[in-house]
């Protein structure tokens, strides 16, 4: 049997080292490495790996959530597990809701990630019992994070806000006018419940859609 194919998405070398080796163990075979979100697209679509195994958080840039929904865009059929130390419940929701194949904690145990892996290349989604568990939770109480609660437009002018611009200046970035914007920024708030700029950062930072 071939050995499944991987890219590895983390700017973290030793972690790259170490799960290359752990992964040979089980039959899974790390044919590229890249550390930062901006190489991802370009390497996936120069190998074409049979599953991607992608960090959340790469310190400056674009986030793993923001790298998957561009490739998912450009290869519907590209199978993502994400692989993070950043397990927030409303984070773990994103990943899969955008279409990645499993998320799995860095403090799992490398074989479940191969068999995460494994079942990524079978087409197939894959749940820790305890990734499971807080899914199901979020979906009893509802998800309360920016990107369920906001359309796309909103959800645009949120980040804008979070990174501190103002109306005059998000207008200017969309080419619409400061009282449209004004309009928008007060039905996030309504929506978000928040009101102060730091909370709204704040709320960013927590559901990792700017950097700290």
């Amino acid at each position: 049997m071939k050995p499944v194919r991987v890219l590895i998405a983390d700017d973290h070398p030793l972690i790259i080292l170490g799960l290359t080796a752990a992964l040979a163990d089980q039959g899974i075979k790390v044919i590229e490495r890249v550390n930062s979100g901006e190489e991802v697209i370009e390497k996936y679509a120069e190998t074409k790996p049979d599953v991607l195994i992608l960090d959340i958080r790469f310190g400056e840039g674009m986030t793993g959530l923001d790298v998957a929904a561009q490739l998912l865009q450009r290869f519907p059929d590209a199978r993502i597990v994400f692989y993070s130390q950043f397990d927030q419940d409303e984070t773990i929701a994103e990943a899969y809701r955008l279409g990645g194949a499993a998320f799995i904690p860095k403090n799992t145990a490398p074989s479940l990630l191969a068999s995460a892996v494994k079942k990524a290349h079978a087409a197939q989604i894959y749940f820790l019992p305890d990734v499971a568990e807080r899914l199901a939770l979020i979906g009893v109480r509802g998800d309360e994070s920016p990107q369920a609660r906001l359309d796309p437009r909103e959800l645009e002018i949120f980040k804008m806000m979070a990174r501190g611009l103002t109306n005059a200046e998000i207008a200017e970035t969309m080419n619409v006018t400061p009282r449209t914007i004004s309009s928008i920024s007060s039905s996030v708030k309504e929506k978000l419940g928040v009101e102060r700029q730091a909370d709204i950062t704040l709320l960013a930072v927590r559901h990792m859609m700017v950097e700290p």
